[in-house]
């Protein structure tokens, strides 16, 4: 049984570990003739990659991607377009130190899977987490660069964006928020008067050499009606696997998500009047753009939470692969907040799982909307 691959028709596998030569995915089930370059994939990759800012591991790799297989282009083409065919994507490490793993070799990080790596499979890659490493979330973002193309073929306008919402206890108002400030700071953060206090606080928390969790909150726009099914095929149901999948989350919700516990059935209901166009006008989004697991039409919010980085400089109890008690201190290069390079991430399993969608819908209504 693997379990490396997701998707139905647009379907993902990515391979390779962070201290291993390269990282890379096959994404199959693209339709052909959508124009695409290294270059539409490296912009996102280079949202992703470390040692931008001294909040993010040091490790400097450049991510640059090559396309294998899977495009064509000729003298008598405008430009290098998909074939249909599996598209293979390859990233190269180019900057990994093991070295800096050789202390841990034999201890189990609390918090991290070192243990459940090793319960399952008796072996364990401990060079940056072999497998487990958030590094594999580049091969994601590779393959959210192609969702993206094949959404803007089917829906046109369709925008997917993301921002940390919330840094370890610092939040931003609701009240400021600007997706323009997403990409002005190094934090991903919608809010601009956030940004200085949330510096101070990450600075404090990289300083102890600990670590603190974020919440990101993504959201699909121009994305019609119908995408998902009533039953085992909901939309928000593929869309929390997805994000559960990424490396460190450890919960998800769609729009109120648990708030929605606490609200009366007036305050829950969306409710609708007509639009100018015929279509349904909501008056609110409380149900995040998704009603029994199908798209409303409205704008798709996600939110999730990741927990601290598990690689901290404080001394942690713990025990080795002989059973032994002893204490760990992981040294190397790491994120005092991962959750921060966790957006462009989210942004692309977001794109992935809504190509997904938008083809299966396409396929069992013949239908884009």
């Amino acid at each position: 049984m693997s379990f490396n691959t997701f998707g139905h028709l647009f379907r993902v596998t990515t391979f390779g570990e962070s201290h291993g030569p390269a990282l890379g995915c096959v994404v199959d089930g693209c339709p052909p003739g959508i124009p695409l370059t290294e270059a539409d994939i490296q912009a996102e990759l280079d949202r992703r990659r470390p040692g931008q800012s001294k909040y993010v591991s040091q490790r400097k790799e450049p991510d640059t991607v090559r396309i294998l297989s899977g495009v064509f282009h000729d003298e008598r083409m405008p430009a290098q377009v998909t074939t249909g065919t599996p598209i293979a994507l390859l990233i190269e490490n180019v900057d990994a130190k093991p070295r800096d793993y050789s202390e841990i070799r034999d201890k189990f990080r609390p918090g991290h899977a070192d243990y459940t790596y090793w319960a399952k499979y008796g072996v364990r890659d401990y060079r940056g987490g072999g497998r487990q490493s958030a590094r594999e979330t580049a091969t994601r973002v590779a393959a959210g660069a192609i969702a993206r193309k094949v959404l803007a073929q089917m829906y046109g306008g369709v925008t997917i964006r993301g921002a940390l919402i919330q840094m370890g206890t610092e939040t931003v108002e609701r009240a400021r928020w600007d997706w323009e400030q997403v990409g002005r700071n190094a934090f991903f953060c919608p809010d601009a008067t956030a940004v200085a206090p949330w510096t101070e606080y990450l600075e404090a928390v990289r300083k102890r050499g600990s670590s603190c969790g974020a919440v990101i909150e993504v959201v699909a726009e121009g994305i019609p009606a119908g995408l998902g099914a009533p039953v085992y095929g909901k939309l928000d149901a593929d869309l929390t696997s997805a994000m559960m999948s990424i490396n460190a989350v450890k919960g998800v919700e769609i729009g109120d998500g648990f708030a929605a516990a606490m609200l009366s059935g007036e305050e829950n209901a969306d409710e609708m009047r007509s639009g100018n166009d015929g279509q349904p006008r909501f008056l609110s989004n409380r149900a995040g753009g998704i009603l029994g697991g199908i798209s409303s039409g409205q704008p798709i919010v996600v939110r999730f939470a990741v927990k601290p980085t598990s690689s901290i400089l404080s001394p942690r109890k713990t025990i080795d692969v002989h059973g032994s008690e002893t204490e760990i201190v992981t040294k190397g290069r790491h994120d005092p907040c991962v959750g921060i390079r966790a957006v462009p991430v989210g942004e692309a399993m977001m794109a992935c799982v809504l190509a997904d969608h938008a083809l299966r819908h396409r396929g069992q209504t013949g239908r884009i909307s």
